[in-house]
């Protein structure tokens, strides 16, 4: 008897091979049989045909505090994802000191880089931790319904060892190396899948300097990686960097990954169009690096690096007009109140342009050639025609009278789309070349970060409902394609031997889909963090269910109230069946 039978599927297996019709059995959390199955489960699921596809694997979150208080890590089960990995981008919560003023001094860097908000962090996170291995512990204990798993942090293992000098990114000693790479040597062994740092100027703090371990020299980052090559390649070197001087990074990297036998994996996106072709000769360097013994894996997005604006978000266009300053610290309700006044829309869109002189502030200001309605169902790949300065002509207003009309959609919870970074070719053909590079991973879902203004937690579902089914602007991909991407691919590059496919003796983690069902809901700020935290929430239809381990923790959209997820700890292999 198996515990679970799925019936009458479309099996999409993440292998790549072309999905077959069948049926799919669990013992024990594994797969036990694919294909036929002659046995009964204790329960059976008649799938009707739709998609039978492994749970998605989502490398780049920042959970390390909310998975410490939520079990289902919203919301990535609402879009499939039944494994995350946290700890990227350098930044986490362990190690840690015992003191308010360390705890503070972490959450703080959360909160600016990340824009989590600091309420719901100092509510949510109880620090029963100190070293590394006690947040593993701690992490493991809460019940979740999903897996995750932890990469030791650079920022706090910098601040740890090295206290205000660490934080003012000062030149670390040799003595203080050594004391970080024992902390990073106690974190793998104890079960993190690797270490992390941030190289980019972009993560900066509220005082206007970089995140600490920002400008570590290179004995500082080889001294730290060289531990991998002590314990054998076991462990992942990830970073982000804003790869100023490319060919000098990439060296020291290229140097680290073969003199360790250890995978790096970074981050790889673009600023300006102008970027792209320094980008295609990063992936060409990969190459011929990978080629000569190297282990570099470039993480790249489904989507441009982007914004959502809206009233109740970080930032809006109207933020900075001084007739809105008094709504800014109003709540929802008092605010929305205010906006429908028409003497208050009045005063706001009569004014001049705030305009700064930085051109990233200036496109949220007034730059409405470069700002989208996402609309329902949200588009991420408009066209110049689709911009609000386009509509707004067709329509005869001004750009703000528009812009504000739009916001107040739907009770004034409607989102404008800023894509910021990366969608100079005004369509996602960049971002389509990037994934389809063979050397490429799909990655960069912040999930469970940016929450005023974020929730690309939802590319997963995007990926099926829009690459696969729905674009126009472009070609598409293969719904196989697709699947191994988010599934084998990402599990592989994260060291997860033990889940991505649908075979025998792999961990039992599943999504059943009605793929012609399958939409993205428009994005909207929610306030359910501790404290009442706000956060952008983006949700899903038609995921039918989705099983972590053989039990089903959502149906149809729904939480069951299953908590079978783990802390994973460390790389891991398929195993026998029970």
């Amino acid at each position: 008897m198996y515990d679970l039978v799925i019936r009458n599927a479309q099996i999409v297996d993440g292998t790549g091979r072309p999905a077959f019709g069948g049926d799919l059995a669990v013992t024990g959390g594994r797969i036990a049989a694919v294909g036929v199955v002659a046995g009964q489960g204790r329960r059976e699921i008649d799938a009707g045909g739709k998609l039978l596809t492994p749970g998605w694997v989502d490398v780049h979150s920042h959970m390390d505090g909310q998975a410490t208080w939520d079990p289902l890590c919203s919301p990535a089960a609402n879009h499939g994802i039944t494994t995350l990995i946290m700890g990227n981008c350098g930044i986490g919560f362990a190690p840690c000191e015992p003191s308010d003023e360390a705890h503070d001094r972490l959450i703080a860097v959360v909160e600016d880089v990340e824009d989590i908000p600091g309420a719901a962090l100092h509510e949510g996170v109880q620090w029963n931790w100190e070293s590394f291995p006690e947040y593993l512990d701690a992490v493991e204990q809460f019940p979740r319904a999903i897996d995750v798993g932890a990469q030791v942090p650079h920022c706090a293992v910098r601040t740890y060892v090295m206290g205000d000098r660490g934080t003012n990114n000062e030149p670390a000693t040799t003595e203080d190396v050594a004391r970080m790479a024992a902390i990073v040597r106690e974190g793998i062994e104890v079960g993190a899948l690797g270490f992390t740092t941030s190289r980019t100027e972009l993560h900066t703090t509220r005082a206007g300097g970089a995140m600490p371990g920002t400008y570590a020299d290179e004995a500082e980052l080889m001294g730290i990686g060289s531990v991998i090559g002590e314990l054998g390649g076991k462990g992942i070197y990830g970073l982000v960097s804003d790869f100023k001087d490319w060919e000098k990074e990439m060296d020291w990297m290229k140097r680290l990954s073969i003199d360790n036998q250890c995978q790096i994996n970074f981050v790889l996106f673009f600023r300006e169009e102008q970027d792209w072709e320094r980008v295609q000769r990063q992936l060409e360097y990969v190459r011929k690096a990978n080629a000569e013994g190297a282990r570099l894996v470039p993480h790249v997005g489904a989507r441009p690096v982007n914004i959502l604006l809206s009233w109740d978000g970080t930032v809006n266009p109207f933020s900075f007009h001084s007739n809105y300053a008094r709504l800014s610290i109003m709540s929802h309700e008092e605010r929305l109140a205010e906006l429908r006044k028409p003497e208050v829309r009045a005063a706001i869109l009569a004014e001049p342009l705030p305009l700064m002189g930085d051109a990233f502030m200036d496109t949220i200001i007034g730059g409405y050639d470069k700002l989208y309605e996402l609309g329902n169902p949200p588009n991420y790949e408009p066209a110049p025609g689709d911009s609000i300065a386009a509509r707004a002509a067709a329509t005869g207003v001004s750009p703000q009278q528009y812009c504000y009309d739009v916001m107040m959609k739907n009770d004034g919870s409607n989102v404008v789309y800023f894509p910021c970074f990366g969608y100079g070719a005004n369509d996602l053909s960049r971002q389509v070349a990037l994934l389809e590079d063979d050397t490429t991973v799909l990655s960069l879902a912040d999930t469970g970060a940016h929450c005023g203004v974020l929730c690309d937690a939802s590319v997963p579902t995007q990926m099926l409902s829009y690459y696969v089914r729905d674009r126009q602007r472009g070609h598409r991909f293969g719904l196989e394609q697709v699947v191994k991407m988010q599934t084998h691919d990402t599990a592989r590059c994260v060291g997860l031997g033990d889940r991505g496919t649908l075979e025998v003796g792999m961990k039992a983690d599943l999504n059943i889909i009605d793929f012609d069902q399958l939409q993205l809901e428009p994005p909207g700020i929610i306030f359910d963090l501790p404290a009442g935290g706000r956060r952008m929430f983006q949700g899903a239809r038609g995921y039918v269910a989705t099983i972590v381990a053989g039990e089903v923790i959502m149906e149809n959209g729904r939480y069951t109230g299953a908590v079978p997820g783990r802390l994973i700890r460390g790389s891991q292999v398929a195993g026998p069946l029970p």
